[in-house]
């Protein structure tokens, strides 16, 4: 046998001991339903109003734009609003450059404030830095401790744009009590935070939720095998969420349809379960990120409501937050 020959055989032998199914990711992960605390930081400081300054709309007069992030003050960076404060309050003249970012530009706004009685400067701007909010964890990977959540992105209301982090945290959260949905009325969970108990680290916002390092002790639960989208049938199934304190309870449901061809609407299902109807009426605000559960294996998880039908909602599988928890 020549060296050309035992190469094409050892590349042939390479070939046939690739595995065909290569998971980055977890066959089997642990399924949440926990709710918790979310709390992101802006990268910079992002304006989403304007109030009058002696009857006038500075911000605006000085081409601000809401939805503007403001990322120097001279040339200062400012990364929170108590950066953005100590750095207009110590300029000396009055006369300030800010720079922002809009559209992926920056751009340089000069403007000229003057010191209210108490010796305060008004920008004429409000201003943003963080939200926080309650959703629900969906998956930790038991193997990299990677966590998802909520199956959709963080919005910023007022701009109605997705919310650019800089970092964040999930966080202990109890569910106090809930606002029931009815048809054209999405209800909520109303639940207590303790931002002191830390479950871990936010490092992502995309589309298909929020994704991080869970740094807390590993929840002892049995894991579930992950379900591709071609494993998933209309029919029953069940999703696991928090109506109480912290309780995780499974609740039925009846898969209707599924959409390969949505980013994050691909699980069209109805609630069946009395109980949760009598208790929330539907899917309420909060239950984002609930785990949706079939033949034992977590197939997806909810992400919207159908408003004008609160008995119906749409879920994201699993497999597309597994793929960009990994990214």
């Amino acid at each position: 046998m020549n060296l050309k020959n035992k190469l094409l055989l050892l590349f042939s032998f390479l070939l046939i001991c690739i595995p065909v199914n290569v998971f980055a990711y977890s066959e089997y992960v642990i399924p949440g339903g926990e709710t918790v605390g979310i709390e992101v930081n802006s990268a910079g400081v992002l304006v989403v109003g304007f109030y009058k300054v002696d009857n006038t709309y500075i911000g605006k007069d000085y081409g601000f734009k809401v939805g503007d992030k403001i990322l120097k003050i001279n040339d200062s960076s400012v990364s929170n609003i108590d950066e953005m404060v100590e750095a207009v309050n110590k300029n000396e003249n009055g006369s300030i450059k800010f720079t922002v970012l809009r559209d992926d530009k920056e751009i340089a706004l000069e403007v000229s404030l003057t010191k209210d009685p108490e010796g305060v400067y008004k920008t004429g701007l409000y201003v943003k830095d963080s939200i926080t909010g309650i959703g629900t964890l969906t998956y930790i990977d038991p193997e990299s401790k990677i966590f998802g959540a909520l199956g959709h992105e963080i919005m910023e209301k007022t701009t109605a744009s997705k919310f650019e982090i800089k970092d964040g945290k999930i966080f202990e959260a109890n569910v106090v009590n809930i606002d029931k949905s009815s048809d054209n009325s999405a209800g909520e969970k109303n639940a207590t935070y303790n931002k002191g108990e830390v479950f871990g680290t936010i490092k992502e916002n995309a589309t298909s939720g929020v994704f991080g390092n869970f740094s807390a002790q590993i929840p002892s639960k049995d894991k579930l095998k992950v379900a591709t989208s071609s494993e998933i049938k209309t029919g029953e199934a069940y999703i696991q969420t928090v109506l109480k304190d912290n309780k995780v309870e499974s609740f039925s449901i009846n898969i209707l349809k599924l959409d390969n061809n949505s980013d994050t609407k691909n699980i069209l299902f109805e609630i069946t379960d009395k109980r949760l109807l009598n208790q929330a009426g539907g899917i309420v605000q909060g239950m984002s990120g609930s785990p949706i559960v079939q033949d034992n294996k977590i197939v997806g998880a909810v992400t919207h409501v159908i408003v004008n039908d609160v008995t119906k909602g749409y879920g994201i599988f699993i497999t597309t937050m597994l793929k960009e928890g990994e990214n």
